[in-house]
């Protein structure tokens, strides 16, 4: 029977919207309401692309070719229907599809939640790289949780974050594909017994099964559609028909509410024993789900595992995965009878990790007797692994017990403990850090004593961004003056963009420029009358930190640039003061007590700066509640100032900071993580660097006295003596006290060091800012310069050095 394709024009999206809005949704056009004419939309739009999808699935299985599977635990998506129209590039027939109707589809796609998969940094990254591997035609997968609830969603009361249940599938989601027929089991507690020697059955109490939901990640130009497989547990019998005949309703279903809540919720708070416990079900579940499935596909054409490294490529994007070693081991052995060195080499040729923090607090670990209680067999093959593994340590280093001790997976100070980053380290290929100066302190402090055992282990691979969503579909003016003016052929080659530089000096470009970059700021000046009932001036410097709430991100930083701002206004009226909109967005995790009540002291500060007579009309706050991919898609065109301002030596890489970059925004920003790297490209004169060295802060750390930076620093005394006074907590006296404290007595990432640098940049920023041509000309070379810090290339480097993968051709008609 011929099958006859949607076509792609204006009638046939049209047709095909009518059809699934009748049929699918059974609503007529009276009773059809909004969310229902996205739901047809999007699924119109679905129909275009499942016989791309089906027939990149079938090139890939008949030739059988090595693919690529991304581990992640997030995959922060954001809305799909734009991404996925332009990457087909049906965006004109839909508009006029929808238009034929009477509708407006940008209207339409507002209708679509942020897919609640991802948290941030983390999440976008991954979501990127499965953007520019189906781009790049090359094969993967991505394997990730299919969380009912997102992180939260965050409202903003009386400038105290509250958290509400983001139930982002409550209404459906258009995009996902139910796969029943590759449910599995996954196994938990239970014992371990040993039937003859060299075998091993682990006989588990629990078992949760496994459903995967897959979503087709569409690269552009529409000829190639890698898939991300999502898995939701379930119990494996979900009614205890003995209880309920026995008039117990609630434990008839308490083992299915249990299964359930392994997927229920993006990663739970942790700060009690039940809370790490579900987290570490859930990773491996996620694991025990991927593993199962990667092998089966494995086995559709081959039988030899021993050429499992030739076809399949696991990637942890962080530890979360990392169990992912000792299970494949145990399938490997327990299941298919390999001997420890086989399983072992096949194991560790078949796996690289990803690390994404260099903070030592920040590495994972798990209480062995929580993984021994969970997983029995893999906590026997963990031992096994850092045995054999520091036989090796001490025939390289004989007599060096505390190289021993710090390379071991078992961590046995206190309560002992499963080093996750070591185990992933020891159980992969390769190990890369996400920028070049994150790479070099992995290698000379971190992960030393295992650089020094196996340095060609050791990598870089710098992260990028997406341009198809951070530049083609956030800032659709700005892209098209650059296409009007040097073609398209950067929406895929971002390094194109260097043909942008003579038009820096071009004042009709220029001029253009600024009508666009104005546009944009006026759409985000209605985004925050609409979201807060504030009125700000678009022609004001927009002044942006968007990112998560942590210390080290020193959001607290600029709070003091502020009141300093604040103050030089108040001691001096007719003081010149550059007129500034401060934006913020970020949550905090609902745990971090600390960030939290930093979140409240911006809005003090708000209160106060925005409510002045007088200042109000020079300076304003502004913090926009539940930070999400959509509205950062709002705020990054808008932005003329990036603020990058963590601590040298604490940031990973940052991809905040290319997407702001990408877009025109200066960066004021300390040498650290991508910064570094942005510094080279775009040149010392086009960004604002401050601050301490990575070196310098190693340096001066074991002597810092904050108090005395402070005591020796009348603009800082008079900076945080606002806060200790209870300017900005008036009903609430001596709220801020414990951020006065930390600041003076701990100050852990050296806000008081860097203070004098900040503002002196900061000064600067002013300066030039009231120079419109000449802003206007480093705003252009920024984005001119921007090209390395596409995740393209990141993927290419990934392919070409670890994966060992090519592009693969598939004809779609």
């Amino acid at each position: 029977m011929k099958t006859i394709k949607p076509s792609r024009n204006s009638a046939g999206i049209s047709a095909d919207f009518a059809r699934h809005l009748r049929y699918t949704l059974a609503k007529r056009d009276h009773t059809a309401t909004e969310r229902d004419r996205y739901m047809a939309l999007a699924l119109a739009v679905r129909d275009r692309i499942t016989d791309r999808w089906m027939d990149t699935q079938d090139a890939l299985a008949e030739a059988n070719t090595k693919t690529v599977y991304y581990l992640s635990l997030e995959f922060l998506i954001g809305r799909l229907l734009g991404s996925n129209i332009l990457n087909l590039g049906i965006e004109p027939e839909c508009a006029n599809a929808m238009e034929d109707t009477g509708l407006d589809w940008n209207t339409l796609r507002k209708c679509e939640p942020d897919a609640g998969l991802g948290n941030g940094g983390l999440g976008r990254l991954a979501a990127c790289f499965l953007d520019s591997l189906s781009t790049l035609s090359m094969p993967a997968i991505g394997y990730g949780l299919r969380y009912n609830y997102g992180i939260f969603r965050q409202r903003i009361i009386g400038g105290q974050q509250i958290e509400e249940p983001d139930n982002w599938l409550a209404n459906g989601f258009p995009w996902e594909l139910e796969r029943p027929e590759y449910r599995c089991a996954v196994s938990f507690g239970g014992r371990v017994e040993n039937p003859a020697p060299g075998e091993w059955r682990w006989d588990a109490v629990e078992q949760v099964i496994g459903t995967p939901y897959d979503l087709p990640v569409v690269g552009y130009g529409g000829k190639f559609v890698n898939t991300l497989r999502l898995w939701s547990a379930t119990a494996d019998n979900e009614f205890d028909l003995d209880n309920f005949n026995r008039g117990s309703y609630v434990e008839a279903v308490e083992k299915k509410v249990l299964a359930e809540n392994l997927t229920k919720v993006l990663y739970p708070n942790d700060n009690v024993l039940e809370g790490k416990e579900l987290r570490l079900r859930q990773q491996y579940f996620f694991v025990a789900c991927s593993l199962h499935d990667i092998l089966r596909r494995f086995r559709r054409a081959n039988t030899d595992f021993r050429k499992l490294p030739e076809k399949a490529f696991l990637q942890l994007n962080e530890t979360h995965p990392a169990l992912a070693i000792p299970e494949l081991m145990r399938l490997l052995m327990d299941v298919e009878g390999l001997p420890w060195d086989d399983a072992w080499d096949i194991t560790r040729r078949s796996t690289g990790y990803t690390n994404h923090t260099v903070l030592p607090e920040a590495l994972e670990t798990w209480s062995l007797p929580l993984l021994w209680r969970l997983l029995p067999r893999h906590t026997q093959i963990i031992f096994e692994i850092n045995a054999r593994f520091l036989c090796q340590v001490a025939i390289h280093w004989p007599a060096d017990p505390g190289r021993l001790s710090r390379m071991s997976v078992i961590d046995e100070y206190g309560e002992k403990r499963v080093r996750m980053a070591h185990l992933a380290i020891i159980g992969s290929s390769a190990v890369n850090g996400v920028a070049e100066i994150h790479s070099e302190i992995l290698k000379a402090s971190l992960f030393k004593d295992f650089y020094e055992l196996e340095p060609e282990k050791f990598q870089n691979k710098t992260n990028g961004i997406t341009p198809r969503r951070w530049l083609l579909k956030a800032n659709p003016g700005l892209a098209q003056l650059i296409t009007d003016h040097i073609g398209n052929a950067w929406t895929t080659d971002l390094d194109r963009l260097r043909e942008l530089e003579p038009l820096a000096d071009d004042p009709a470009f220029q001029e253009r420029f600024r009508e666009i970059r104005l546009a944009n700021k006026k759409q985000l000046a209605q985004t925050i009358h609409a979201t807060l009932g504030m009125e700000v001036d678009p022609a004001a410097l927009f002044d942006v930190q968007v990112k998560r709430l942590h210390e080290y991100k020193r959001q607290l930083l600029q709070i003091l640039h502020i009141i300093t701002l604040y103050d030089r206004l108040i001691q001096d009226p007719s003081a010149d003061v550059q007129p500034r909109v401060f934006i913020f967005a970020a949550k905090a995790a609902p745990g971090y007590h600390f960030a939290k009540l930093v979140i409240r002291l911006i809005h003090g500060v708000a209160e106060v700066v925005n409510n002045h007579p007088r200042i109000g009309e020079i300076l304003k706050v502004v913090f926009l509640p539940d930070y999400r991919v959509s509205l950062a898609e709002r705020i990054i065109p808008a932005a003329d100032l990036s603020e990058q301002i963590s601590l040298a030596g604490t940031e990973a890489s940052g991809t905040g900071c290319m997407k702001l970059m990408l877009n025109g925004a200066l960066t004021i920003g300390t040498l650290d993580g991508a910064n570094v790297e942005m510094l080279r490209e775009a040149g010392a004169e086009n960004l604002f660097i401050f601050g301490l060295t990575a070196e310098q802060a190693a340096t001066l750390r074991p002597s810092y006295n904050p108090r005395a930076i402070h005591d020796a620093s009348p603009l800082l005394q008079r900076a945080t003596s606002f806060i200790s006074n209870n300017l900005f907590c008036l009903m609430n006296p001596g709220l801020f006290d414990p951020i006065v404290n930390s600041l003076l007595d701990h100050d852990p990432y050296m806000i008081c060091a860097d203070l004098p640098s900040f503002l002196q940049s900061q000064f600067a920023v002013e300066t030039l800012y009231r120079d419109p041509a000449a802003w206007t000309r480093k705003a252009i070379l920024n984005i001119a310069r921007s090209g390395k810090f596409s995740s393209d290339r990141t993927i290419r480097e990934y392919a070409r050095d670890i994966w060992g993968i090519t592009p693969f051709g598939v004809n779609v008609q």
